[in-house]
């Protein structure tokens, strides 16, 4: 059992791997079309999402519809330090790693603190909360205004005049729904694959960790995890916190791509929510490899149809729906597992 996992999870490292060193093969030869070179970065930072839902959803159990508003948290706390220390800090690999470091630490405790309250719900009451956390998260962005002077940092939520910055030394970091412009892109896609396997050493070494096990306990039967000892409440905000923490990062990685930063609906919203979740519902709750292919297919699909003009939303639905039903019909399992018991059959027939 325990050389089965090391194999499945050394396939999912090696995926990474090799898909890294494809596209950069490609890259070298100029064989990569600009807008899919433009897709490299967004790709890692939906495989990182995809990921650390899956912790709250598939290892879990429990649905949580904002994750678009921890990334969105990341996010801004990240490119507002690396705006705020831009000029100290000249070294943009250092930045760039303390701005990480901010965004996951800040995605992080606001994992805690709406974790405490939240958790204690469950199914749709618990799905709904969350939601509603990712749409404040995005309206409070929308209103913020930052700057800083020779007295310090000033805060707003009503206009840039209403800051009182010093004219002679102001600079407005947080500029409300324009949102944050003149963040250094830091980020690039070998960085974005870095994340990405960092992600999936944490992931992979929870799930098969004594921590792991417990929260896979509570998520199968949580009245007999808590007669046996278990402490619900802390492992819940654990997996909750740690997914949490992995959306600022992408949420990081994903600011450093931009010129210019905004909550936007289509970037932090409610339907960026949804858009993670279909990556984890299709590529298989609880299973992270599952996770990596669908996040990486469904980024690339709409693209790759868009030549199809009008018709490329449809064909992309109708894809959706064939992998939903070839990946959860009970006949389709049934047709793979005998499928797949054939071929050993045949294997082992070969070897004798």
């Amino acid at each position: 059992m325990a050389k089965k996992i090391f194999n499945k999870d050394t396939s999912t490292f090696f995926i990474v791997i090799i898909a890294y060193l494809a596209v950069e093969l490609l890259l070298k030869t100029g064989n990569l079309s600009s807008l899919m070179t433009g897709l490299l970065v967004p790709l890692c930072v939906y495989v990182i999402l995809a990921i650390s839902l899956n912790i709250t959803v598939g290892i879990l159990g429990e649905l949580s519809l904002g994750h678009a508003g921890f990334m969105c948290v990341g996010a801004f706390s990240g490119a507002f330090f690396s705006r705020l220390v831009g000029d100290s800090i000249a070294f943009g690999g250092l930045r760039f790693f303390l701005a990480i470091l901010i965004g996951a630490l800040t995605a992080a405790v606001f994992g805690v603190i709406i974790g405490i309250p939240v958790l204690r719900l469950k199914g749709d009451y618990l799905a709904i909360v969350t939601l509603a956390f990712g749409e404040i998260i995005k309206n409070i962005m929308n209103v913020l205004y930052v700057g800083k002077d020779v007295n310090g940092i000033h805060i707003s939520f009503k206009d840039t005049t209403s800051l009182g910055l010093d004219p002679d030394t102001a600079d407005v970091l947080i500029k409300g729904a324009q949102g944050i412009t003149g963040t250094p892109k830091d980020s690039n896609f070998t960085i974005g694959v870095i994340l990405v396997i960092i992600t999936l050493i944490v992931t992979l070494n929870l799930i098969h960790s004594r921590t792991g096990r417990a929260i896979m306990a509570i998520r199968d039967n949580r009245i007999a995890a808590e007669s046996i000892g278990i402490n619900i409440t802390k492992y819940k905000l654990l997996a909750f916190t740690i997914s949490a923490a992995f959306a600022g990062v992408a949420g990081v990685l994903y600011a450093h791509n931009l010129a210019s930063l905004t909550a936007l609906p289509k970037n932090f919203g409610y339907n960026m929510s949804i858009m993670i979740l279909v990556f984890v519902v299709l590529g298989g709750m609880g299973n992270i490899r599952g996770s990596v292919i669908a996040a990486v297919i469904l980024t690339l699909l709409p693209e790759l149809l868009r030549g199809l003009n009008e018709y490329r939303m449809l064909i992309y639905s109708l894809v959706l729906i064939a992998v939903m039903l070839l990946s959860w019909s009970p006949a389709a399992k049934t047709f793979r597992e005998r499928y797949l018991g054939f071929l050993t059959k045949n294997r082992k027939k070969e070897v004798s």
